[in-house]
């Protein structure tokens, strides 16, 4: 790289960058975060605290994405760096707190950290590039759109509910569609992916990271259902059983079939920076999908042989249809090709879902952990057979 030598860079030596202690102490805000997000789906049932929960959603795992990044270019473990993630989590934390009503009356605080989290980081990372460094237009990029993005959140955060819904979705746009376009703004160009110098690997890692986070929410929820229940019938023993398997299906679906693949993938890949923008972009789905599973799982536990009314439902398929859809993108870009596995299984799940309404919501969930674990086993034995094909030749 041409220009002046950053100490507080990541060195790319060829070796791969691990992920620190600093970045997962990080990721426990996020834990949180998680939590309130699917506890306020629980709350608010209905396709306006779907909707509300989507834009906080994208909202939060951006906050993720662009500090993800920031320690893959920026040693974490140098003082400096180490301040900065230090100095992000309790306003992370304020984020957080502020979800549940944060098209409420805690709108406004919710929209001021936010801003201040996302500008404050781009301006940090711009002052320490001073010197020519190649990634310092690339910076000057993110953070003139943080600013445009902040101004879309604090209007919000104004605003009356309606309108702050419009204009997060705005800000939610500017900094999920900008990196799509290289960041391009007039009179500064556009960033080209090539000069991302990202560690793939290390990329790929922490992506996995969050999503051990997210299936963390899911058996919370499970297990702390289950720990309130007043009594333990047999029904609720099975909701039990039944919401594990779920959970350790999608983690299946994810560590069993594909991330080392991805790794490769990304480790190996010719333009680093573009995959790892498509890495980021699928993983927002797979980790929504388990943060609507575990809104799924509190409605089993909470009434295993209640009856199952169309906004239960929804509720139950959205997890499993969500990741599914992900999941499908995700291989998509490790493999190459559609999985066939994930294709069936989401028309089955799509024209099956009406079938159960009225019907017990064990039973729902036992038949969407029957879709995911058939889905799972097949693509288990088609990556084997894929692997072991050469040592029959």
């Amino acid at each position: 790289m041409k220009g002046q030598h950053q100490p507080l860079l990541r060195r790319r030596d060829g070796k791969h960058a691990r992920v620190t202690n600093e970045e997962l102490f990080f990721d426990l805000v996020y834990a949180f975060a998680v939590t309130q997000l699917s506890h306020l789906l629980l709350h608010r049932l209905g396709w306006l605290g779907a909707v509300d929960t989507l834009i906080l959603w994208f909202a939060m795992w951006l906050g993720w994405q662009y500090v993800c990044w920031i320690t893959n270019w920026f040693d974490p473990e140098t003082p400096r760096v180490r301040g900065l993630l230090f100095a992000v989590m309790p306003l992370t934390l304020v984020i957080a707190a502020a979800l549940p009503e944060a098209f409420g009356e805690r709108g406004l605080i919710f929209a001021l950290a936010y801003a201040a989290m996302q500008v404050g980081c781009a301006g940090w990372s711009l002052w320490d590039l001073r010197g020519g460094h190649p990634l310092r237009m690339n910076y000057l990029r993110i953070f003139c759109w943080m600013v445009i993005a902040a101004a879309f959140w604090i209007a919000g955060g104004l605003a009356e509910p309606m309108a702050r819904r419009a204009l997060w979705l705005g800000g939610v746009a500017c900094i999920y569609i900008s990196p799509m376009i290289g960041f391009r703004l007039p009179g500064l160009g556009r960033s080209q992916t090539e000069d991302w110098t990202i560690d793939g690997a290390h990329l790929a890692e922490r992506c996995q990271c969050f999503v051990i986070v997210a299936l963390g929410e899911a058996v919370l929820a499970t297990g702390g259902g289950f720990a309130e229940s007043q009594q333990w019938s047999w029904g609720l023993v099975a909701a039990l059983a039944v919401t594990f398997i779920t959970t350790l299906t999608l983690w299946w679906l994810y560590f069993g079939t594909s991330s080392r693949a991805a790794n490769a993938k990304i480790e190996h890949a010719q333009d680093p920076g573009a995959i790892g923008a498509q890495f980021h972009y699928v993983h927002a789905l797979l980790v929504g999908g388990i943060v609507a599973a575990a809104v799924g799982h509190d409605l089993v536990i909470e009434a295993p042989l209640g009856h199952t009314e169309w906004r239960d439902l929804l509720a139950l398929g959205a997890g499993p249809g969500l990741y599914l859809l992900g999941s499908t993108l995700y291989k998509r870009v490790v493999y190459g090709h559609w999985p066939l596995s994930h294709l069936i299984a989401m028309a089955v799940l799509v024209l099956a879902l009406p079938l159960g309404h009225e019907q017990p919501r064990l039973a729902v969930e036992a038949a969407l952990a029957a879709v995911l674990l058939g889905a799972a086993l097949r693509e288990y034995v088609v990556r084997r057979e894929k692997h072991e094909k050469p040592a029959h030749q």
